[in-house]
């Protein structure tokens, strides 16, 4: 059985993207993406959306306009060796990358509870929207936030309005460049 986790990069007034949809100012330098590199290893499954799965689908093959560094084909080799349930009643299978993804129409906590309950290891869901009814609904284990040192004003919050959340703080870190990593778990 594995874990439900939420990961997500935030502006220091809690945007995970700004009011235009832009979230750029949230790219990790190399120092924080080498700590995503290293905590992929125990990820067993990405549960995204559908613009998060278009998003990562950069990590499925090196572009022919530039060559990725060392650190980012690792990221690559990681990200394409974990299963990837794309929850979307837009796309079509034939939308889905290569590799070892899933498209499920409509994923309600039921569904999602089935997937957690027959993950290998930690089951990742991504993106704020895609995760908001596990989030209230109390079934994510596991928070960890990068907190960017930048006030973005507005936009999508990272965690949604109505949670009612009470954590404890499990793990914290202070990367170079001012981004605070923050792991909380449910009390």
């Amino acid at each position: 059985m594995g874990t439900l986790s939420f990961t997500a990069t935030v502006s220091l007034d809690g945007y995970a993207a700004d009011a235009s949809g832009d979230f750029q100012w949230s790219s990790p330098d190399g120092e924080v993406f080498q700590f995503h590199i290293e905590r992929m290893a125990a990820v067993s499954t990405e549960v995204l959306g559908r613009r998060t799965y278009q998003l990562m689908r950069y990590w499925e093959a090196e572009p022919e306009a530039e060559a990725w560094t060392a650190a980012e084909h690792e990221f690559a080799r990681r990200w394409r060796h974990v299963e990837h349930i794309v929850a979307s009643s837009t796309l079509a299978r034939t939308d889905l990358g290569p590799g070892d993804s899933r498209l499920v129409p409509h994923l309600d906590l039921a569904e999602l509870e089935r997937i957690v309950a027959e993950a290998d290891g930690e089951v990742e869901i991504f993106g704020p929207t895609t995760a908001s009814a596990a989030i209230r609904a109390g079934l994510v284990q596991d928070f960890r936030f990068f907190v960017v040192p930048k006030v973005v004003g507005g936009g999508l919050p990272a965690l949604p309005s109505d949670a009612r959340l009470e954590l404890d703080l499990r793990e914290q870190r202070v990367f170079g460049n001012g981004t605070v990593y923050l792991h909380y778990a449910p009390r």
